[in-house]
């Protein structure tokens, strides 16, 4: 393992930026997000969540699919003065496809925590399982995550109950795994591309192997905290593949939902939510087509001219958390598409979130 002071980061940060686009949490107005790094940025991975998780990095909550541009071909007739000829002739145009950006340059996606890189898990299994979408896939072969341990998990986290490991990033799909002990930034790298980068930012750091039993007593740390969370003990004996006709039609949901106000805020800070819609622009010279985030808790979500699917805001809600605990676990070897990361406990108005969900069925034995 290598480490380098905390106190030379930005020199790290600049080494990468050197050769990549940086994107990693950014201080911006009281507020930590995901951002491109420049040496006018407040780098802050001090902050355990962002109030987004990195997934903007592979999946954009607004992205071009494809412009449509349309040109005017002058009519084929002589500027003169038969002007009858000339409002005959039918005026021609060109229409010219032209296809969004995919990403052809390694970047580098810095200090995401091991919740939201479980996330990442989550969404490659959406967009290049069954169909491939080109456009995050050309995302998830240049990016090249550095995933950083929580040194102090907070009350709202429960990652530990799907099977994440927040102290431990090297258990992840992560590049390299990093650490903050003491003074210092721990790093290891894990890939292929982590090599890579290793490679890149290599004179800034120091091999150390003294450093082990560190990392070693700050996951042993961190593990000790997780234990002691209010949420760590949530049961998901109820859950999971294969529970769709024992929990669809229970009565659990009506009262549940009640207070739900169908603001989305869950959906849009949530690590693995991937709902979008396509949406036509026109422009001054065609139309773009552009994809954005949606959300299953708007009223007019899958909205067509023939009505909505689901019509009630009880539906809508239950749609949500079965998607999380039951749906996707079923068709994906038992993986939840909750990652325990807490920003829905965190931002939720009226306090609707998964932990209430599981707790509201488990109180029924």
């Amino acid at each position: 393992m290598y480490t380098i002071s905390k106190d030379n980061l930005n020199s790290l940060y600049a080494k990468i930026a050197s050769s990549y686009d940086l994107f990693m949490p950014i201080k911006k107005a009281g507020q930590t997000n995901y951002g491109f790094w420049n040496e006018d940025a407040e780098a802050d991975i001090e902050t355990l969540k962002t109030v987004k998780s990195g997934k903007d990095a592979f999946f954009p909550q607004v992205e071009t699919l494809y412009n449509v541009n349309k040109t005017i071909i002058p009519a084929d007739v002589a500027a003169s003065d038969d002007a009858e000829k000339a409002a005959d002739t039918p005026i021609k145009t060109k229409l010219e496809v032209v296809p969004g950006k995919f990403v052809d340059q390694d970047f580098v996606i810095f200090g995401m925590k091991p919740c939201d890189v479980r996330g990442i898990e989550v969404m490659d299994n959406v967009f290049l399982k069954d169909f491939v979408d080109n456009y995050y896939k050309s995302r998830r072969e240049h990016g090249i995550v550095v995933s950083l341990a929580c040194h102090a998990p907070e009350e709202s986290c429960f990652c530990t109950v799907f099977g994440i490991d927040p102290a431990d990033p090297s258990k992840s799909v992560a590049d390299v795994a990093t650490w903050i002990v003491d003074d210092k930034l721990v790093w290891k790298p894990l890939t292929e591309k982590g090599e890579a980068l290793t490679a890149v930012v290599k004179d800034l750091l120091t091999d150390d192997s003294a450093v082990d039993s560190k990392v070693d007593a700050e996951i042993t740390s961190i593990t000790e905290i997780s234990k002691k969370l209010p949420y760590a003990n949530l049961s998901l004996e109820d859950w999971g593949a294969g529970k769709t006709d024992e929990k669809f039609n229970d009565e659990t949901w009506s009262k549940i939902y009640q207070g739900c106000l169908g603001c989305g805020t869950c959906t849009f800070v949530c690590p693995t939510c991937q709902c979008y819609d396509i949406k036509d622009y026109t422009t001054k010279n065609g139309i773009q087509r552009y994809r954005c985030w949606d959300s299953c808790m708007y009223s007019d979500f899958t909205l067509m001219a023939g009505g909505q699917n689901r019509p009630t805001q009880l539906q809508r809600f239950r749609q949500r958390f079965m998607h999380k605990l039951v749906y996707y676990p079923t068709n994906n070897d038992g993986m939840y598409m909750c990652v325990g990361c807490g920003r829905c406990v965190e931002k939720c108005p009226q306090s609707k979130n998964v932990v209430k969900v599981i707790k509201a069925f488990e109180n029924k034995k």
